[in-house]
């Protein structure tokens, strides 16, 4: 065990077989307390891949997108050694990170700069800390979301050492509560896209061009979230507002994810006006929510595969995995049941990732008998598969499953 392991991890092990011993009582037999710290030593790691059989494509508990091929060769070559992360080739001499992502994003969104942080929590805090630090932020009551695991919108503002204000009522919100809202202290408006729920029925919301105008009479700035966020306008697909539509509009800053829809690494990406992202990236808080050099690399090359959208559509796993044809999808569950002695049924995928909340994706699952325990002993494979459960069957999802990854799944 010591020649494989090394020396520390194994007495730490064996020391943990002696007190799991000695708190059940009794004797220790040796043979007992070397299988035990085999056991521990042969355990793997914690963070480490599963096949995602759920339908929900962007899934947050799961790592959110799987990341193109180009993106992982990208993270290679860069972590492998020494890279231009802050250094400038021409210049022989310092650069900035936020110089390998900014042309991208102004020729993908029709923005005068960008930028990039570590996820779009931290873009938001950065832009409201920047442009309305001290000062008040209007917001629309029906746009005070949680984001997930409890985060909501007034605590990551409250945090920017902005003051909250809220307009309008929960399911209507018109440009006449802003323009009254508005005082000496308010410093900006921010808009937040509904992005993981929708609101029907007797609703009002005020058009982001609206916000903008109001927003330059008034000399104030103008935030746009998007949360997800997307790049490509896919009607049908991906029915959600991209970063070059809210540009368009004027916003003065647009910030959104980067491993939703985008189908990247965890980031936040803020673009905009280019005096507005000057701002943002003086400020303090830009060095400690930074990006790091691997996620900056896996970013820069799926922007680079949008690009051309076809290939985006091709190569990106979230764009390929919403936009396969159902009969494939279907062929690969039948190929499953067949092969694992389930049947193949019909069943609707999510995107996920808190995006689109009301469309369903048709898809095909392979169910199979055992339920819970079933999925307790998959979950428990190598590699683990996550499914889900359903009037006591289990299904396993093929829209967020490949050929490749159906191979490798045994009961």
């Amino acid at each position: 065990m010591i020649s494989k392991h090394g020396r520390p991890p194994v007495v730490a092990a064996l020391r943990s077989a002696l007190d799991e011993c000695r708190a059940r009582g009794g004797g220790c037999i040796e043979s007992e307390l070397l299988e035990a710290a085999a056991a521990t030593l042969a355990r793997p790691p914690s963070l480490r891949p599963l096949l995602n059989a759920t339908g929900v494509i962007v899934h947050t508990n799961m790592g959110r997108a799987p990341l193109a091929g180009r993106a992982l060769d990208r993270v290679q070559a860069v972590g492998a050694g020494y890279s231009t992360l802050e250094y400038d080739l021409a210049a022989g001499a310092r650069g900035s990170r936020h110089d390998h992502l900014s042309p991208l994003l102004v020729e993908l969104t029709g923005a005068e700069a960008g930028l990039a942080v570590n996820n779009n929590a931290a873009a938001i805090l950065l832009c409201l800390a920047a442009k309305a630090g001290g000062g008040e932020v209007l917001i629309s009551r029906g746009e005070l979301i949680e984001i997930g695991d409890g985060f909501r919108i007034p605590d990551i503002l409250a945090q920017s050492g902005a003051r909250l204000v809220e307009v309008g009522t929960t399911n209507r919100t018109g440009l006449a509560d802003y323009e009254r809202a508005i005082t000496a202290d308010t410093r900006a408006i921010l808009r937040v896209h509904q992005s993981n729920f929708r609101m029907v029925g007797f609703t009002a919301r005020v058009r982001l061009q609206e916000l903008v105008e109001l927003a330059r009479a008034r000399d104030i700035a103008l935030i746009d979230d998007l949360g997800s966020g997307a790049l490509l306008d896919l009607p049908g697909l991906l029915d959600e507002p991209t970063a070059r539509s809210s540009v368009e509009a004027g916003a003065g800053l647009v910030c959104f994810s980067g491993d939703k829809l985008l189908g990247g690494p965890q980031a936040g990406i803020v673009v905009g006006r280019a005096d507005d992202i000057a701002q943002v990236k003086r400020h303090p808080l830009a060095r400690a929510l930074r990006i790091d050099k691997l996620s900056l690399a896996a970013l820069e090359a799926t922007l680079e595969l949008y690009r051309d959208p076809a290939q985006a559509l091709a190569e990106i796993p979230v764009l390929a995995a919403a936009g396969e044809p159902v009969e494939a999808v279907r062929a690969r569950a039948q190929r499953l049941a067949a092969r694992l002695g389930g049947e193949p049924v019909a069943t609707r995928a999510r995107v996920g990732g808190g995006a689109l909340p009301l469309l369903e994706l048709e898809s095909y699952a392979c169910s199979l008998a055992g339920g819970d325990e079933l999925a307790a002993r998959l979950r428990a494979g190598r590699p683990p598969v996550v499914a889900r459960v359903q009037e006591g069957r289990v299904l396993l999802d093929c829209r967020t499953l490949s050929d490749a990854e159906c191979d490798l799944i045994e009961l």
